[in-house]
């Protein structure tokens, strides 16, 4: 068989992967549909797996195929469709290219109670109802948070730098794409992660894959029973090396001439490089001669960690707790008189939520809580950039997960239903517009005492007018004035009273109080002759 282009192939396949995946998350200008977008992360295990407990249904058994591909062909999910094991292969063959030494890499010792642990611990605080570990371990949603803070960011701007020069010769074909930069604490963290994930796999190839990973964990345990996988021939083994320093999972251990199934991720690297045929990729055969069985110890410490897995995700009875926040009040700035005597004002009162607001189609903090890996897809993908990665919104349960940031960000366009089309994981559940339009994902709260109109006697009502519900009217106040009213029945939670208040953040005069768990808001009556004919309004 020509190994060499069985290794290309799965290059390339590999490659095709990494490319649709990272462009769903950078999709600047909307390019890819949605249902292309649910396509390509229909295979990614972790988000399968958790779709499928809120659907049950095949149409999110991506985990399914996986689990098949590994009984048939091994790890091939680890080496072909994993977009943060293609990023580590990447980094490997620069490092490879760059090394000196005729031997790259060679056997390393395994540390299965590492693996199995991490492993045992995901799945039970998962049953817990805690999804934090999976948010930080799984091997998906930590490339896509790669690819939406650090990767996209570059292409917005150098799809602007275009988009200036352009538009400086009349050409319109790009437009200026505004990236709201999130937090520092959050850029940092992920960009700590590629550093060190970056660092591994240029010195140790897949090690985060076989010690840390939980997916690629589970799916070594899979693959050692793998129907086709490569095999290792003692009787034409000449020992010479070159297959272990092209294995990237360091599990050729040719002193014992045995192959650590549950390492080897299926990337035939050491398929073209041995020129006595010693190292094959078969079916199992009378005529193969080679130790299949694991290291020495390795299967007896399989049974352990098989054990341990199942006790930890039984046993499991407890979950991470989340704090509450209390309330907090504070002295806000003291300014001067306003016009229209209005005369000594009281210091701002602090408008800060105790709940925060989740997306619509996640019907409940809670849920959303236990299913959101953090992947970033929503908050690539939102037009108005009003999701945003959590810090402590949520606790530390919740580090990373989306949230809507009114005040800093943006608002929740009344027509769009996009994180929900494209949720991988189920958390935030796809919604008919009109029920969306009907979601109520917090209340209105008026703060009088920081409103413009009562402190300053100045006309305002920006929130009114942006309101698509007409929860927020303008009734009239003193002095000719009027001040804003909030019907809490007809609010939805949007965003769009809250936005665009001229008070600064933490004091804004109208801000959004999560619901713990979404409600339906009353739908608004039309008025008779509320919308007048184009022609009376532009008789000219």
């Amino acid at each position: 068989m020509h190994y060499s282009i069985l290794k290309k192939t799965r290059i390339i396949v590999a490659l095709l992967f990494f490319s649709l995946t990272l462009f769903s998350f950078i999709d600047m200008y909307e390019f890819m549909p949605e249902a292309w977008t649910s396509n390509i992360i229909f295979i990614q295990f972790a988000p399968s797996v958790l779709r499928f407990i809120q659907v049950l249904s095949l149409s999110a058994g991506g985990f399914i195929v996986v689990i098949l591909l590994s009984f048939l062909l091994g790890r091939v999910y680890c080496s072909t469709i994993c977009p943060l094991g293609i990023l580590q292969d990447m980094f490997t063959f620069v490092a490879r290219k760059r090394n000196k030494k005729k031997v790259f890499l060679k056997f390393k010792k395994a540390y299965p109670y590492v693996r199995y642990v991490l492993l045992s611990i995901a799945i039970a605080s998962f049953i817990a109802g805690s999804s934090l570990l999976i948010n930080l371990l799984d091997p998906y949603s930590n490339a896509g948070r790669i690819f939406t803070y650090l990767v996209k960011p570059v292409f917005v701007w150098i799809n602007n730098v275009v988009a200036g020069i352009l538009q400086e010769q009349k050409i319109y074909s790009f437009h200026i794409i505004e990236l709201f930069q999130t937090s520092w604490a959050i850029t940092s963290y992920v960009l700590l992660f590629l550093l060190s994930i970056a660092y591994l796999s240029y010195k140790r190839g897949r090690l985060f894959c076989n010690l840390i990973c939980p997916v690629g964990t589970l799916l070594g345990l899979i693959s050692k029973n793998a129907l086709i996988k490569v095999r290792l021939s003692t009787d034409s083994c000449t020992k010479c090396g070159k297959c272990a320093s092209a294995c990237k999972s360091e599990c050729i251990d040719l002193k014992n001439q045995v192959i650590d199934y549950s390492r080897c991720v299926a990337c035939y690297n050491c398929l073209p490089v041995c020129k006595d045929n010693a190292i094959r990729y078969s079916l199992p055969s009378k005529n193969n001669t080679s130790k299949i069985n694991l290291i020495k110890g390795e299967k007896k410490m399989d049974r352990r960690g098989a054990l341990t897995t199942l006790l930890a995700i039984t046993a499991s009875t407890t979950i991470l707790a989340q704090h509450g926040r209390g309330h907090e009040h504070g002295k806000g700035h003291q300014h001067g008189k306003g016009k229209g005597g209005f005369g000594h004002r009281p210091p701002y009162k602090l408008s800060k939520r105790e709940h925060p607001v989740t997306p619509p189609g996640t019907k409940s903090t809670e849920r959303f809580n236990s299913l959101c890996t953090a992947c970033g897809l929503c908050i690539s993908a939102c037009p108005t950039n009003v999701l945003q990665p959590a810090i402590m919104e949520y606790g530390l349960i919740g580090f990373m997960q989306p949230h809507m940031n009114y005040a800093h960000a943006g608002f929740c366009n009344f027509d769009c239903t996009r994180c929900s089309d494209i949720c991988p994981t189920g958390a935030i559940l796809p919604l008919p517009i009109e029920e969306k339009q009907l979601t109520q994902l917090g209340k209105a709260v008026f703060v009088k005492r920081n409103c413009v109109v009562h402190r300053d006697g100045t006309d305002c009502g920006a929130c009114s007018e942006h309101c698509p519900t007409k929860a927020v009217t303008m009734v009239p106040y003193r002095d000719g004035l009027v001040i804003p009213e909030v019907n809490q029945d007809l609010c939805i939670g949007c965003g769009a009273c809250e936005h665009p208040c001229p008070v600064d953040y933490p004091h804004k005069a109208i801000y959004v109080e999560g619901n713990t768990i979404h409600q339906m808001a009353q739908k608004p009556k039309e008025e008779k002759g509320q919308y007048k004919p184009l022609e009376e309004d532009f008789p000219f």
